[in-house]
């Protein structure tokens, strides 16, 4: 049954490490004003039975909101990303080549 659940855990976070999987830990735990608002109406499958994850690992990265179902990243640019430009580019490009779609949402 362990076993089981490694190989299970293992698919849900596409091969992040385990670095990237305490850091999504830490920020499910101090998400901001906007991402909570919207966790809100995603959470339970409220969006059109669609079935989302916050902080979630992928990869290197850790996505805001991700929707495997959909192959769909949300993400929620707050002030901070105005100097992130080419970092959230990089995001972008690493997880569209994954076959992601990616939805970039001002805060």
């Amino acid at each position: 049954m362990v076993y089981s659940r490694r190989v299970n855990d293992a698919k849900h976070v596409h091969g992040a490490s385990l670095n990237i999987k305490a850091k999504a830990k830490e920020l499910r735990l101090n998400m901001t004003n906007a991402e909570k608002i919207l966790w809100e109406r995603l959470k339970r499958k409220q969006l059109y039975g669609m079935h989302f994850r916050r902080q979630h690992p992928y990869g290197i990265y850790i996505i805001d909101f991700f929707c495997d179902k959909a192959n769909l990243a949300v993400e929620v640019d707050g002030d901070i990303h105005l100097f992130t430009g080419e970092y959230d580019t990089e995001k972008t490009r690493y997880l569209e080549s994954a076959g992601l779609k990616v939805l970039r949402l001002k805060n």
